[in-house]
């Protein structure tokens, strides 16, 4: 049956939402849509009455492929909307800080993505899935990944040719460094003695600077190194990265300038050292994170480098084994970037220990509302909030808080 329904807002996966609620994907609130209407979800939609806000996707692929949700949005509508997001998540924690302006990364400047990959009986086809489904949608034109993460799907078709199995497809992950493109495959068939010598043909076909394979490397003709600070790091394959090098820099930057001046940060969930790094050319510092091949990474990264202060590295799960407070006592400032679930145990250790600055980034405003509330409520000061868009046309949304402690003296 045909149901014509109007859209009242978006939910935090960018999709319209209807009194019911009806979910209505690629909507935009005031929409008159209409469509057949299976239990909450409506799906063959056709606009009524369009939204002011509304555009033509800017990418050929839009309809059929899932890896964007918001290309019908006006780019002024989007960042609006993901600043709401987080203003509300506070809110509801009773928290309205000031917001400085939402930096939004360009089109085409995704340096990492995982592509599904399947074989063929003509060869194989790599893409997206399309939306809530496990059909796989090429994309030679997509709008949203860098030239180069392009031109490495021929890579990994070839990849799936030699190692994927007719049943599942290849989870490939390509990420751009100095050296060429890294690429880690999870998926595909058991490594034995001939398929580990055909891949490492197909590594040096495709000039990749280094192969992975469900987390051996296969292959590699030079060290895919990261450039952070004045460091240069080889991550461990498939090891997290920002998803843009101007994300990147902006969310550094808000960094640095919370920490400025103070003499010993501690980074927590320090990953490769993105934030550690920069930070040493004027603190030392102590980086910890829980997965011990990054935390190597780091070390390696820093005892190259010239010119940086020390750079302490601890391999420690902080959820389970947070700093403590006399752990935290001697630094001026410290960093959190944790995983989505926020950093509920090391916010609390934090909140008795008074560091006189902290800078929190998210990726989940509802976990960081709920960790900047603790951190209020303990005597903290939550000075501003910057939005990062470095994931652009999606419903995710990034961010760097500043928190400062008025009873915290300077370290």
């Amino acid at each position: 049956m045909n149901t014509q329904i109007t859209i009242n807002r978006l939910g935090h996966q960018g999709d319209g939402i209807a009194d019911g609620p009806v979910f209505a994907p690629r909507t935009l609130p005031g929409e008159v849509v209409s469509g057949t209407l299976t239990g909450s979800q409506l799906a063959d939609i056709r606009i009524v009455t369009p939204s002011d806000d509304r555009v033509a996707p800017p990418c050929r692929h839009y309809k059929a492929c899932g890896g964007c949700q918001l290309q019908h949005a006006a780019d002024g509508f989007v960042a609006q909307w993901k600043q709401q997001v987080v203003q509300s998540a506070l809110k509801a924690q009773g928290l309205e800080p000031d917001f400085r302006a939402i930096q939004t990364m360009p089109a085409s400047s995704r340096r990492r993505a995982t592509l599904a990959v399947r074989r063929t009986k003509k060869g194989a086809m790599a893409g997206f899935y399309a939306r809530a489904s496990d059909v796989i949608n090429q994309i030679p034109d997509c709008q949203l990944l860098h030239p180069a993460i392009l031109a490495g799907i021929p890579a990994a078709e070839a990849l799936a040719v030699q190692g994927a199995s007719r049943k599942a497809a290849l989870a490939v992950t390509l990420t751009l460094s100095g050296e060429g493109l890294d690429v880690s495959v999870a998926g595909g068939k058991p490594l034995d003695g001939p398929l580990q010598q055909v891949l490492a043909q197909v590594a040096q076909a495709h000039g990749l600077a280094r192969l992975a394979w469900d987390g051996e490397v296969i292959a590699m003709s030079a060290p895919p190194a990261q450039v952070f600070g004045a460091a240069r790091v080889v991550p461990p394959p498939g090891a997290f990265l920002q998803a843009t090098q101007d994300g990147e820099a902006a969310l550094v930057a808000a960094v640095c300038e919370i920490a400025a001046g103070a003499r010993h940060v501690g980074d927590l969930f320090a990953g490769c050292g993105t934030f550690s790094l920069p930070l040493a050319q004027g603190a030392e510092v102590l980086a910890a994170e829980g997965d011990a091949g990054m935390i190597a990474a780091l070390d390696q990264g820093w005892r190259k480098a010239q010119g940086l202060k020390q750079v302490t590295t601890e391999a420690r799960d902080l959820f389970r084994r947070p700093l403590l407070p006399d752990e935290l006592a001697r630094f001026g400032a410290v960093v959190l970037d944790p995983p989505r679930a926020g950093a509920a145990a090391q916010v609390d250790e934090l909140a008795k220990g008074q560091v006189p600055r902290i800078a929190y980034v998210s990726c989940n405003p509802v976990t960081f509302a709920r960790d900047a509330r603790v951190l209020v409520d303990a005597g903290y000061a939550l000075d501003w909030v910057q939005v990062v868009d470095q994931f652009r046309w999606s419903a995710h949304t990034e961010l760097v808080a500043a928190f400062t402690c008025a009873t915290g003296a300077k370290k």
